[in-house]
């Protein structure tokens, strides 16, 4: 018994819970030793050979401004070389989205909106971000892994109710808990947020004019050991938002022949709903470890327009719906057939069915080219059903005590919009020539199809002759991005507490993907450069002792594409002319991103933070020839743990955001597949308090 309560004491140093919540029953020891034992298992089957990873724990979440009330994105961008973009996107190594998401070592399929809206940091115990060239486990979204591990009642056992909130009328509660419960180990929580600024504002002011949003969401967690080699587990989560869509006071009116309205009352709105679940089963036979998972998402968007003011404004009152629904299965494996070979191999099978629905109001004109006041709506509904299959082998080959191999094979079939398949070589190495230095190396072939729920319905020949006619009746179908990515880095502990680094990539792409906002709705549109390349070079240092915490990092990077060869009708003739010829910044791409910061815990229960962040700025203009202004943010926070006569661990935080309330503007609303300006919220304060039981 005295061995176990010491083992669950230090799988979490720094969970407020466990240092209070002793073990329920006899039965609590031997569950944590057998959920540490099949974690172990589950994180072997899966490989982070060859790749660069940066893993934040509960203790360094905790030591940044907001610690776990953070939303996911902007914990991320404590990693080297995460671009922040508007709309809480993020960009990694010049990839706009193209990102996956792992939980608890399964892929969880891309929803419309992201996974970040639904998952909060509380639900989870550790996450760790993979970039680089990745083995040959990791397809579908290959810009880089973000690998979630969620709590547990084994490993954190404990409650928590919490409220925090303060600026814009903003208000986040929150609760969760964890335990066992009759041998099975259940996770659950959730959480409310509701502020007058749910999206990035159109304008510098201090509060923006029409954008609050409500945002619902949940978590559940279960899983039960089957014996000492199998476990069974299940989880569940959704998220229910409402946005309303920001406005700028004093727009004219472009189309008068409507009448006089006023942009500032505009009462444009966007709902997104999600829903994901996964079952999983997780063995050992021998030498062999496994897991297959089923999983399943369902997604959808519904962007409302605000009617005729929209029209006179935009030409286009667009009642646009997107829903996805997906399913699959997912089997890794792991095989030590020889103490320096370990095979690897699994599959991936999912099926999505995608519907899009639009619904636009329009405005004819007449022979002269002028509107006329007789607005009428042309409709679209268009259905899909696409599949996606892999296979993959791979094997860790430990030449020596110092140099390890992995060599690795991937087959992807895609059959969507555009059918495809490619064959992926992958291949990874990792030297240790000294002690506490790292060398790794790898060339990866990768394979990326779009995001089929996003690609837009073809009907443009049903807007000639309307204030919504583009200039280009040409719509090619986005089709797979095929890649070459190459990534070399090294590591080296300088002292027993300070690691620094410094990695570069680069990537030829045909058919780079790319996604666009082509109007007033927040819904993306894929389409493709004939010809891309991206390339950078990153240093980084980490502190990390007794009571100070110190970070730092600077990328430089270039994200370029020439020749637009699908959805062409949301460009103008002159951009894709231009591009047509030369290569193109990418509008996502920043060549200077700089993160960095300290946590200090002064005294018992006390944590301190700061963290800094610089961008050279997003592109804008012309066929993205120019670029916005650079730029710097710091946040602070404050957090003390306290333990109360109730016998509860109460804390108490205090954040400061932006704190030198600089007008930071993201976007301008120009560049290729920006619908529109956006600033960066300006100085906020934000408080809270959470009790641990």
């Amino acid at each position: 018994m005295r061995r176990a309560t010491l083992l669950l004491t230090a799988l979490l140093p720094f969970s407020p819970a466990a240092a209070q919540t002793p073990p329920a029953t006899a039965e609590l020891p031997e569950m944590v030793v057998r959920a540490v034992r099949l974690d172990a298992v589950r994180n072997a089957i899966s490989p982070t050979l060859g790749t660069n990873v940066l893993t934040l724990d509960r203790r360094a979440i905790e030591n940044l401004p907001q610690g776990a009330d953070a939303p996911l994105q902007e914990l991320l961008l404590r990693a080297p070389g995460v671009v922040r973009d508007s709309f809480g996107e993020i960009h990694i190594r010049g990839e706009h989205r193209n990102l996956q998401y792992r939980v608890n070592g399964v892929t969880l399929p891309e929803g419309i909106q992201g996974f970040g809206a639904f998952l909060d940091a509380r639900a989870v115990r550790s996450f760790s971000l993979l970039t680089g060239a990745l083995p040959a486990q990791f397809g579908y979204r290959t810009g880089a892994v973000v690998d979630l591990t969620l709590r547990s009642g084994a490993a954190d056992p404990g409650g928590w109710v919490s409220a925090y909130g303060g600026s814009r009328s903003s208000f986040q509660p929150s609760a969760g808990y964890a335990g066992i419960f009759g041998g099975w180990d259940v996770f659950a929580t959730g959480t409310f947020r509701q502020t007058s600024q749910g999206i990035e504002p159109p304008t510098g002011s201090l509060n923006s004019v029409h954008n609050r949003s409500e945002q619902l969401r949940g978590l559940l967690s279960i899983s039960r050991p089957i014996g000492d080699q199998y476990r069974l587990s299940v989880i569940a989560g959704a998220s229910a938002n409402r946005f309303q869509i920001p406005n700028v006071p004093g727009v004219p009116v472009a189309f008068p022949v409507l009448g006089a309205f006023d942009s500032a009352t505009l009462r444009s709105r966007q709902w997104e709903r999600n829903a994901f679940g996964i079952a999983a089963l997780q063995g050992s036979a021998g030498e062999v470890d496994w897991q297959v998972a089923a999983f399943a998402r369902q997604s959808s968007i519904h962007h409302l327009p605000s009617g005729t003011a929209e029209l006179a404004f935009n030409g286009v009152s667009s009642d646009v719906r997107r829903r996805s629904v997906a399913g699959g299965i997912q089997a890794d494996a792991s095989w030590r057939a020889h103490p320096d070979h370990t095979l690897r191999f699994g599959l991936m099978s999912m099926v999505e069915r995608s519907q899009a629905i639009n619904r636009s109001t329009v405005l004819p004109l007449d022979a002269d080219g002028e509107s006329l006041d007789e607005p009428f709506v042309i409709g679209d509904r268009r259905s899909r059903t696409g599949w996606l299959h892999a296979l993959y082998i791979q094997d860790e080959w430990r030449v020596t005590d110092r140099l390890t191999l992995n060599f690795g094979l991937r087959g992807d079939v895609a059959d969507q919009a555009v059918r495809a398949s490619q064959l992926s070589p992958r291949v990874n190495a990792v030297w240790r020539p000294l002690e506490g230095t790292t060398l790794t190396a790898g060339y990866a072939r990768h394979f990326t199809p779009p995001a089929q729920e996003l690609i837009a319905p073809d009907t443009l020949s049903r807007f000639a002759g309307t204030t919504a006619a583009p200039e280009i009746f040409r719509a090619d179908l986005p089709r797979p991005e095929r890649s070459h990515a190459l990534s070399v880095a090294v590591s080296q502990r300088v002292l027993p507490r300070l690691t620094v680094g410094a990695s570069g990539w680069l990537k030829f792409a045909e058919d780079m993907l790319d996604l666009g906002q082509f109007g007033r709705a927040l819904v993306f549109t894929p389409f493709n450069y004939r010809d891309g390349r991206t390339r950078g070079v990153e240093v980084n240092a980490q502190w990390r002792g007794d009571s100070w915490d110190l970070f730092g990092s600077i990328t430089h990077s270039r994200a370029e594409g020439r020749g637009i060869r699908s959805s062409q009708f949301n460009f103008e003739p002159e951009e894709i002319a231009y591009a047509a010829r030369r290569y193109v910044r990418t509008d996502h791409d920043q060549a200077l991103t700089a993160s960095f910061g300290a946590g200090w815990r002064p005294w018992e229960g006390a944590r301190l933070s700061a963290t800094g962040y610089y961008g050279s700025g997003l592109r804008r203009g012309f066929a993205n020839s120019e670029k916005m202004p650079d730029h710097v943010t710091f946040n602070l926070g404050f957090a003390q743990d306290v333990r109360l006569p109730d016998a509860g661990l109460w804390t108490a935080r205090l954040d400061i955001l932006n704190l030198t309330d600089r007008r930071v503007p993201l976007r301008d609303g120009s560049g290729i597949g920006v619908g529109a300006p956006q600033f960066l919220p300006r100085f906020a304060v934000l408080g809270g308090l959470a009790r641990a039981f």
